[in-house]
This record gives C-alpha cells, structure tokens and sequence, in this order.
C-alpha cells in the first residue's frame, strides 16, 4: 500500500469513501417449492437432524408426529417457535411439519 493514512482526518476519509455504497443488481430470490407447495430445509449439528417442510396454511406446527403442544410442553418452547412467524408478520399463515433425530 503505498498511500499512507497520518490523521485523523485522512482516516475519515479514507471511511467515507469506502463506506460508499456500491450498486448491486439484486435479483430477488424465488421460492423453491416442491409439488405439494412445500419448502425444505435440513438443519444438521453433529448427529442430530432436523428436516422440516413449510407450506401455507393455518399455522399448524407437527413435530414428530406430534402437535405443537405435546412435543414442547413449556410455554417458552412456544413461544420460541412462534417468534420468527410473528416478527415477519405472518403469524397462522404457514403449516409446519418436521422430523428430528439424534442429539
């Protein structure tokens, strides 16, 4: 690097410029859905696996077979699975079905 920063000053602007936002193209990105309308997700973390589909629908959440209040009996747990539906606003719009093992 042959410029060198010796103030204050230089620093903030060297900062300022590159702080500049540079254009992206984004292009937003699609859903990937199967043909029942699903999402899949595989979450892994040394032998335990989690897979787990998400469709629209009433907000229905099966665990294992099992309805949300059976598999997580403490409210907390609940309410846990629920925070990331209610912070996007899309509370009871998703069904939820996933299989966990291991760990």
């Amino acid at each position: 690097m042959t410029d060198q920063v010796n103030s204050l000053e230089e620093l903030g602007q060297v900062a300022e410029a590159a702080a500049t936002p540079v254009a992206e193209a984004e292009t937003p990105r699609e859903p990937v859905r199967d043909e029942f309308g699903r999402s899949y997700a595989t979450g892994k973390r040394k032998d335990a696996v989690a897979r787990v589909w998400i469709k629209p629908g009433s907000g229905k959440v099966v665990v294992n077979g099992k309805e949300m209040g059976k598999y997580f009996a403490r409210p907390v747990l609940q309410m846990i699975l629920r925070q990331p539906f209610s912070v996007a606003g899309v509370e009871d719009q998703f069904d939820v079905m996933a299989t966990v093992k291991g760990g």
